[in-house]
């Protein structure tokens, strides 16, 4: 685990939210390897994460589903086969004789009009593939969101750490003068009690901060795939929307849940058409060609060939169906109501992320104060401790609070940073490609294009091909 040269501050932002500036560097000593970045990170995951792949693949079964409705269109093509042998033997007689039969039928079947069936589901499934689009987008944002505070987590971790690393080692030295000092008559017993217990407490601090840090560490590697080498947190600035109701309005609008519910609700509407479509009489027309031979009687061979149009009307069919339409509807209303639960839940999303933000913005700069006005205390009461009007308990005290504002702005600055991306996350703009890391960007429309139109074969097309740097994502037809 690599130790912390230097923690310096690592953020500046005005009050409006314009701009932030980071400088914070984790670096192991002696170490001339490049940091990891957060783009590092974002990008790594991206690529690699196990939960992202696991979306991506549900995503191309679903696109599946698009060429299994148009087969609805494509004829079926079955060939029907049967044989047999007769052996009769005479007692009279010892020959025997046998006499066989057999028979092929080649037969294409296709459908002239089903009620409409067909196109609904289609309709259906392509809406099923849009919707799960946009949750492979959300599930992308949740992985680098996730990336985003596994990171920050382990610096400011490390940066804990490393404060009360500091700590304990000037308590130390701060007992060993202490213990002189009453050596010689100077304080009191009670002074090196003091001492001896605040250095205990920086010890106990010690500890809990170094397994808080294994614990970041260990939620870094599930998310990023490996564990944090030196980290260097982000230098550069996201954009962020002007205002709470501009925030709200980009939610609305590009949030990949609102989205998707959108999707589900047409998807449920064309369910109701095909359930409809059952209802209606079914035409097809069905050709057969056979040939067969049999034996048992005269022997005798026969080629036939036929064309026949079938027409199948649904008369009553127990209420299932009837019942299944209606089971539809309500599954559609349903899906309606999630629309409107997705959009406030956006909307309180957004505005919590924006006021998270904002508040983070006015807390920095009042911790940045307090820490200021601990330091000059704390060179004040060294000073009078000088000259005999603070005791060592007063300057321990001052220490600490110093320490206390220190991590409490090592844990400000972290929380900055996640709550600007929180924002980011609520307003739909916290993928790959918003972020402009420099990886392949994953394209749903290569796969989907590759299958949609196959009716043959059940090998997948290569996965590497989903993949384009530059492409765009491609929206279905209308």
């Amino acid at each position: 685990m690599p130790k912390v040269a230097s923690f310096r501050k690592f953020f500046h932002a005005g009050l409006m939210g314009g701009s932030a500036l980071v400088a914070c560097l984790v670096l192991a000593p002696g170490d001339e390897a490049r940091a990891q970045t957060l783009r590092d990170a974002l990008s790594k995951a991206y690529v690699e994460n196990p939960t992202l792949q696991a979306g991506r693949a549900r995503l191309r079964a679903t696109d599946e589903g698009v060429p299994q409705a148009l087969s609805g269109w494509r004829p079926s093509v079955q060939l029907f086969g049967s044989g047999g042998a007769l052996r009769t033997r005479q007692n009279t007689t010892p020959q025997k004789d046998t006499r066989s039969t057999w028979s092929l039928e080649l037969e294409v079947r296709q459908n002239l009009y089903n009620g409409g069936s067909t196109e609904a589901d289609i309709a259906t499934a392509e809406s099923d593939v849009r919707g799960e689009r946009e949750r492979l987008r959300s599930t992308e944002q949740e992985v680098l969101f996730d990336t985003v505070s596994a990171f920050m987590d382990v610096v400011r971790d490390q940066a804990v750490l490393d404060l009360n690393q500091q700590n304990e080692l000037r308590l130390q030295r701060q007992l060993e003068a202490t213990q002189d000092r009453f050596d010689v008559g100077e304080v009191t017993r009670t002074d090196v009690a003091q001492a001896e217990s605040r250095l205990s407490r920086a010890t106990s601090d010690k500890i809990r901060a170094a397994g808080n840090l294994e614990v970041s560490r260990a939620a870094y590697e599930r998310v990023v795939g490996e564990p944090p080498g030196e980290l260097e947190a982000p230098l550069g600035l996201v954009e962020l929307p002007a205002s709470r109701e501009d925030a709200v309005e980009r939610a609305l609008s590009t949030n990949p849940l609102v989205r998707a519910a959108v999707h589900d609700r047409r998807s449920a509407l064309s369910v109701i058409d095909s359930q409809t479509g059952d209802l209606l009489p079914d035409v097809d027309l069905v050709g057969s060609a056979s040939h067969s031979r049999n034996q048992l009687g005269a022997d005798t061979e026969r080629d036939q060939m036929s064309l026949t149009a079938e027409l199948i009307v649904p008369i009553y069919q127990q209420g299932f169906q009837t019942s299944e339409i209606r089971a539809a509807k309500q599954r559609a209303r349903e899906a309606l109501d999630t629309v409107e639960e997705s959009r406030r839940g956006v909307i309180d999303d957004a505005t919590s992320a924006w006021e998270t933000y904002r508040s983070s913005l006015a807390e920095i700069e009042a911790i940045r104060e307090e820490v200021r006005a601990a330091e000059i205390a704390l060179e004040g009461v060294q000073q009078e401790a000088e000259v005999g009007q603070r005791t060592v308990l007063d300057v321990l005290d001052a220490e600490q609070e110093l320490l206390d504002a220190r991590v409490s702005l090592v844990q400000a600055e972290r929380d900055l940073l996640v709550a600007r991306y929180d924002v980011l996350v609520a307003t739909g703009g916290m993928t790959a490609r918003d972020l402009g890391l420099d990886v392949p960007y994953y394209d749903p429309q290569s796969h989907y294009g590759a299958v949609r139109d196959q009716f043959w074969g059940t090998g997948d097309p290569v996965e590497d091909s989903a993949y384009d740097r530059d492409s765009e994502t491609v929206e279905i037809s209308e």
